[in-house]
């Protein structure tokens, strides 16, 4: 077998770590993002059936509105 000192196993072991930790940060992040891109969290069908839901006809100026607001604080 392979003598290995304890010292090198115990920083080889934090160095692996901490590596795939950073790799799966960044691959979920990326993940993420083309995620929301493909599925956004609220668009303009949603805003509207929420409001036709609280009784309100919305016009396409309210709808624009929201929808700004909505990006503006991303």
């Amino acid at each position: 077998m392979f003598p290995i000192q304890i010292w090198l196993f115990v920083v080889l072991l934090i160095v692996a770590l901490l590596v795939g930790g950073i790799i799966g940060f960044f691959a979920a992040r990326g993940w993420f993002k083309r995620y929301l891109e493909k599925n956004p969290p609220v668009n303009e069908m949603m805003i509207r059936e929420m409001m036709k839901q609280m009784g309100r006809t919305p016009s396409e100026k309210q709808v624009r509105q929201i929808l700004a607001s909505m990006n503006q604080y991303k």
